[in-house]
């Protein structure tokens, strides 16, 4: 078959919009044509992807006039999460691969030039996209990634570390038994709960600690005047510690915040954030922004705290002339 398809998805602000691979190989002059909005480090693809297949031992089709189309043709695509997914289009489309066991399967990882697997930004909003839309699909994604998209309730995830991985399980043969490079992945729970700087910690100061106590039991705001060294930044970084434990919900969307802005630890898993931004931060990097956008300190503090160190000198910062 000279036509495949393969399924990833891409990233759109907070959303993991679904993305079509379409995978056209014809007779004519050779080239590689990549089409869909694609951004300039997705049209380098096609360098990653030639020097990948080569190197693996798999035929490039040198001979053909290679068409890739992302679709839809207006949703912005960035980064190079579709390496992978364009590699086993042009292998299914070629015959080297069963484009029919493809289907059922989402792709996305970066390749290097020797088929290594490389993570990927927003692993986790495709694996919660996947579930809100209730979708049986299975994910493949490289180490890191893999993890995180498992935390996910239910989440079918699957890990592979080299591109021959991939390829050996939709041979048209028998696939081989699952080893060390392609393996199911599944959450594990965090061995002890999240740790927070204590309040304990904090010598004196009654009154300020019973402000805080109040703050986070009605879910207020904090305001802290002081002079410099009366420890307003020591307690703020305790805010958190006094708020209830996340829930897996709460946890699941501060996570897929930070993913987003590849800032996401396993580690930080369950733990509400504290964000602290220079008061010299710009507005964007406040509220977010940018060509892709990105989110902001203010949007990676959600279900968490916000601490504006130096408040009076950012809102002067900000404020119009």
């Amino acid at each position: 078959m000279s036509l495949s398809l393969v399924q990833s998805r891409a990233l759109l602000g907070l959303e993991a919009a679904a993305v079509t691979v379409e995978v056209h190989l014809a007779n004519g002059l050779p080239s590689f044509t990549l089409v869909g909005l694609a951004d300039v480090e997705v049209k380098e693809a096609r360098e990653r992807v030639r020097s990948a297949l080569q190197n693996c031992g798999l035929e490039f089709p040198h001979n053909k006039r290679i068409t890739v189309n992302l679709a839809p043709a207006d949703l912005p695509k960035d980064s190079g999460r579709f390496d992978l997914p364009i590699a086993l289009g042009i292998l299914a489309a070629s015959g080297q691969l069963d484009a029919a066991r493809l289907a059922g399967y989402e792709f996305a990882g970066e390749l290097s030039l020797s088929g290594e697997l490389r993570p990927v930004r927003g692993a986790l909003a495709m694996s919660l996209a996947l579930h809100a839309a209730g979708a049986t699909a299975r994910l493949v994604l490289p180490p890191g990634s893999a993890e995180e998209a498992a935390l996910v309730p239910q989440a079918q995830v699957y890990r592979a570390d080299h591109l021959l991985d991939v390829v050996r399980q939709f041979l048209p043969v028998q696939p081989p038994e699952p080893g060390e490079g392609w393996a199911r992945v599944v959450a594990q729970p965090a061995a002890a709960g999240p740790r927070y700087p204590d309040l304990a910690d904090v010598k004196g100061q009654s009154g300020a600690k019973r402000a805080l106590e109040i703050a986070a039991a009605g879910g207020h705001s904090l305001l802290l005047l002081g002079p410099p060294g009366s420890g307003k930044s020591m307690l703020a970084q305790r805010f958190a510690g006094l708020l209830p434990a996340m829930t897996v919900e709460e946890a699941l969307q501060s996570a897929a915040v930070a993913s987003l802005a590849g800032q996401f630890s396993l580690a930080r898993w369950g733990l509400r954030p504290t964000c602290s931004p220079h008061h010299t931060a710009s507005a964007v990097a406040l509220v977010g922004g940018g060509s892709p956008p990105r989110p902001g300190e203010i949007s990676l503090a959600h279900h968490g705290v916000l601490f504006l160190d130096e408040l009076l000198l950012l809102l002067s910062c900000h404020s119009s002339p």
